[in-house]
Parts: C-alpha cells; structure tokens; sequence
C-alpha cells in the first residue's frame, strides 16, 4: 500500500521546472506502471495514464483528472561576464520567499551548484539592492546567481540563455511538526501523491470506467496551464478535475486541518452551481466536510481549460495549506483524504 508521507517525499526532492520535468514524470510514470495501468508522454510531456487494468489511454473520456508536474523555478536570461547569471521567474517565485539560497542550475552538459545572491547590506550607497529594498519589493532583476564559474566554463557546461534553475537538493525536504507536514512544492508533489493513492484505490473501477476516465500529470501548469490545454485540445473532456493546494487566505480562513478544499471560483472560471452541490453529495457520502472557497487569484488545469472552452464542468479538488509558493504546510493525513473525495466525486459524475 502506497505511503502517502514517503510519496510526498520522493517527489518533492525531484526538479520538475515548467519544460523540463522528465525526473518528476518518469517516478510518476513508475509508479503507475506498478500499478498496472498504462502510461505514455505525448508530445507536450504530460504523462497520460490509464485506469488499472483498463489496458489503453482512453481517446474520448468523459472525465479528465489532472495534476501538474511542474514547480515555480527561474530561467537565465544572460551569462554576465564575470559567470554571474541574471535571471527571471517562471511562474510565482518570489525572492521574499526563497531568499538568498543554494540552487541547482539544469545545463544541458549536468547540473551545477549555485548560489542565488542579493549583495551586501553593509552599505548606504542608493544603488545597491540593500538600499532600494527599504523603499520597494525585491524582483529576481536584483539578484544573481553565483557560479564561481568563467563564462567561458558555464557555455562549456552547456549553460547559456534558457536554462533552468531551480531549489537545491538541500532545500528539499519534508519537516514533520506534530500532525503536520512542510516542504517546498506541495504543490503540486502532494497531489500527484493523492492521484496515485486513488489509482491504487481503482483496481476494481467498474469496466465502463476504462474508457471514461483518464488521468493525466501535467506539465508547465505554473506558467498558464500550458501542458494541460495541449492535450484538453486533443482530449476536450465534459469534467476536467484538477487537484491543486488550496491556500489559506483572508477571502476564505478555514481552520488548517485534514479537510479538503473546493474551489468554486478563481481567476479563470467558476464552478457550475450543480456541480458544488454534486460535490457536496460526494463529500456527504463518505462523512466529509470539505472547505468551499472562491479565490480571487489562481487558477488551475481545470479552470483554465473552462476558459478555453475544453472543458464543459471545472472542478478543482485541493488540500488545505498554510502558505504558498514557498514552504507550505499540510495536515499529514490531507492526501489521503484528498484521494478519498477524488474517488467519490469520480463515482457521482460517472453516474451524473
């Protein structure tokens, strides 16, 4: 039986930057060959999976089940002369959230350390970054990444304009804390976790389902759901279910515990009125009480699919969190129980 906790794990310590997550999908695309279902990558890098058993991904379902592959990472968009690189974000990382901080540069000839730099603070000089932080918000055109490298080692190193750079090894852990759990990336490594944990729970999926229903891992769901729009145009579904984190914010401050979140709005589209209620009853069945919340920013594979007419019914399934785009904080029995509404939502909508 699949360890949720270890799951989360050995995700999070994977690099999965938006176009190029093949370490993240290859563990995925293990597991799911372990559990009997049939997985291949088309050409945008999504990993399709079947249902248990089902023997092939299906052409037509009814029903698409998505969760992101990618991370918040940075791309380079110069070597400096001196090996410094200048770099920008790839979707939501903020230096306030990362900081000055060690991190692995993706060059094409192997990774290289690195140190994500900001400068000095002992000076009063108005040019230095130290300075103008007290009068405005650090952007990632402040920082550089330290290589100890020439510029002329780093093209060596297959390091040039287009590389990814993303959080060290060493920032990639998972902190237990009491009934909790921490680590960059949760989002999405914990859903991923959630979509395995609910294909191992449907080894015994009715026959009907095979052709039906699908899953997908997506990839660069960070920078505008790219990864999932491909294949919805090649896939158009009726239901598309994304999980995602379900972030703690001022418009909706629900207590931090195991409870799923649902999404019934965000920045892309809303939820159909009958499908809260359908997710209501599915959550009533089997003795949850999920977290309704309308978020004023974000947005997901599902909802970004609605708004590019691919899907006809949105629903994004979540997990209560403190913190995004950072160190977020989960209760430790949130994937499982966010598989369990996943499994129950499917079973309403097969039969809506």
């Amino acid at each position: 039986m699949l360890n949720s906790i270890e799951l989360v794990r050995e995700l999070v310590a994977l690099p999965g930057p938006p176009g190029q997550e093949s370490a993240v999908r290859e563990a995925v695309a293990a597991h799911t060959n372990h559990l009997n279902c049939v997985s291949e990558t088309d050409v945008r890098g999504n990993l399709l999976v079947s249902l248990p058993g089902a023997g092939e991904i299906p052409e037509k379902p009814q029903v698409v089940v998505m969760a992101h592959l990618d991370e918040i990472a940075l791309i380079v968009q110069r070597v400096e002369a001196d090996g410094r690189l200048a770099v920008a974000p790839l979707g939501g990382v903020f230096p306030w959230k990362w900081g000055e901080c060690p991190v692995l540069i993706l060059a094409s000839g192997g990774s290289l350390t690195g140190i994500a730099s900001f400068g000095s603070i002992h000076t009063t000089d108005p040019a230095s970054v130290a300075s103008q932080a007290k009068e405005r918000a650090l952007n990632w055109a402040d920082a550089k990444v330290f290589t100890g490298l020439s510029a002329s080692e780093l093209a060596a190193a297959g390091v040039r304009a287009g590389t990814r750079v993303v959080l060290h090894p060493s920032r990639r852990i998972v902190t237990e804390v009491g009934d909790f759990v921490s680590a960059p990336f949760l989002d999405d490594r914990a859903d991923l976790a959630a979509m395995l944990l609910a294909l191992e729970s449907l080894q015994d999926a009715p026959a009907e389902w095979h052709e039906r229903v699908l899953f997908a891992a997506t990839t660069a769901e960070e920078v505008g759901g790219q990864g999932a729009l491909w294949m919805l145009r090649q896939r158009p579904a009726t239901v598309g279910i994304a999980l995602e984190i379900g972030p703690r914010v001022p418009e909706s401050p629900f207590p931090l515990d195991s409870s799923p979140t649902v999404w019934v709005s965000d920045s892309y589209s809303a939820m159909q009125a009958s499908d809260i209620d359908l997710v209501a009853r599915a959550a009533d069945s089997i003795g949850q009480s999920p977290h309704f919340q309308a978020l004023s920013r974000g947005g997901s594979d599902a909802s970004c699919g609605a708004l590019y007419g691919l899907v006809a019914r949105p629903v994004t399934l979540a997990f209560g969190a403190e913190n995004s785009h950072g160190l977020e904080i989960m209760h430790r029995d949130s994937v499982r129980h966010l598989a369990d509404l996943l499994m129950a939502v499917l079973r309403e909508v097969t039969h809506d």
